[in-house]
């Protein structure tokens, strides 16, 4: 009995000496969230083994062509006249080629996959961009459904109390039977509002999790931050120059066309005639040794290489045509997501001055009347679904602007609205 009292104690100490916040729940801000993101996305991990496998490719765009070596024992006569000497007529030999490249292929080989890595680089970059997108869209359903989460139950619980009202009004005589059923059929609607969203709620949160790749249970996984407006943005113009100064998919097509060059350039050289220097050492009898050396030139009168020097210097003004066409489109996102940041803001502004404080005080002035009599039940249940649309309109709207401020974010490259 002792004993079992004395493992109590331990356990109860140890329970104790565990921090209260041990088992709270795993709140993350966009930052952190973000910061986990770019360290555990597969997606993105995949692409950057994609960047180092071109880097790979540097090391053998740099090679240096392997020399050959060749051996020849040759004229050996094991049925001659003597037989006791089959290689006194050998002729041993041995030879060795090396091909000399000209025109500088091997460093524009180099150069070319260097550029195409940096053009890896910044498809990866764009492919970050376009991921973050829907990870602060993820964000921000996550932090909208929580604000509709803590809206219904606030309407749930404030309709809970009018019932109350209204049930020691019915006790008193003050409504009829069927005025209480109606008002208690209305609280369904309080609780399906409450029920989707906590339902939206926990999907937005798997859809985050998703992106994090992580395993936290979803009761224990939280964000935080800010769920609001803001008025302050840049103007157009501006939004312009940091797109074009920003957005990876830009300089991925400027470093297309700069590497169309370099491969147009290669195509050239690789069209100039490559020597091949050789030496054999060998013996010829009555000759004990010699040596001597050779020049192989190829005769390059059909094949000068016009296919490659055609398709690259094509493939120049392909790329310079979709560079123009990135520009283009770059500036259709930027103006997209600016008229509906703008349009989003409008409304929000006109909720936020003038629409949210009336629905709060038409419907506490049509509660008070109604449980003092002044007021009729249509005319309560009205004011309640009033307020209550206002209210989630309200907040539909703000996931909407944070959304259009994530897509004109995502527009221009940078995180110009936080």
């Amino acid at each position: 009995m002792q004993r079992l009292t004395r493992c109590v104690w331990i356990v109860a100490a140890m329970a104790g000496a565990v921090p209260s916040g041990a088992f709270a729940q795993k709140s993350l801000t966009w930052q952190q969230v973000k910061e986990q993101f770019e360290a555990a996305n597969p997606t993105l991990r995949a692409g950057r083994i994609g960047i180092d496998e071109a880097k790979a490719q540097e090391i053998t765009a740099h090679l240096r062509p392997n020399p050959d070596l060749t051996t020849t024992f040759d004229q050996i006569a094991p049925f001659n006249a003597n037989p006791y000497r089959p290689l006194g007529s050998a002729l041993p030999l041995v030879s060795a080629s090396y091909l000399h490249e000209r025109g500088g292929k091997r460093e524009l080989r180099l150069e070319s996959a260097q550029k195409g890595t940096a053009v890896a680089q910044s498809q990866l970059a764009d492919q970050e961009r376009t991921l973050l997108f829907s990870l602060r869209n993820a964000f921000v359903q996550t932090l909208q459904q929580k604000s509709v989460v803590a809206l219904a139950t606030e309407n749930l619980a404030y309709y809970d109390r009018l019932l109350g009202v209204s049930g020691e009004r019915f006790k008193a005589g003050d409504i009829a039977q069927v005025d209480l059923d109606r008002l208690e059929l209305q609280r369904v609607q309080f609780e399906t509002d409450l029920q989707s969203a906590q339902v939206n709620l926990r999907t937005a949160k798997i859809q985050l999790l998703t992106l994090l790749n992580d395993r936290t249970p979803i009761e224990q996984f939280d964000v935080t931050g800010p769920f609001e407006f803001t008025e302050q943005i840049l103007s157009l113009d501006e939004l312009h120059q940091t797109a074009l100064a920003n957005r990876p998919d830009v300089k991925a097509a400027m470093q297309a066309v700069d590497k169309a060059k370099t491969d147009y350039r290669l195509a050239v050289a690789n069209g100039t005639t490559d020597p091949t220097f050789g030496m054999d050492l060998g013996r010829n009898p009555p000759i004990p040794a010699y040596l001597g050396f050779s020049v192989t030139v190829p005769l390059r009168i059909f094949d000068r290489n016009q296919g490659e020097k055609e398709r690259t210097q094509l493939d120049i003004r392909r790329n310079e045509r979709l560079q123009e066409a990135n520009q283009a489109q770059v500036f259709g996102d930027a103006d997209s997501a600016y008229a509906t940041l703008n349009s989003s803001r409008g409304l929000l502004r006109a909720y936020k001055n003038k629409y949210l404080d009336q629905a709060t005080r038409v419907r506490d002035t049509v509660s008070f009347s109604y449980q003092n009599g002044g007021a009729s039940l249509l005319d309560f249940l009205n004011a309640q679904n009033d307020y209550r649309s206002v209210q989630l309109n309200f907040l539909n709207l703000v996931g909407a602007y944070m959304t259009a401020a994530s897509q004109l974010n995502m527009a221009v490259g940078a995180e110009v609205i936080r």
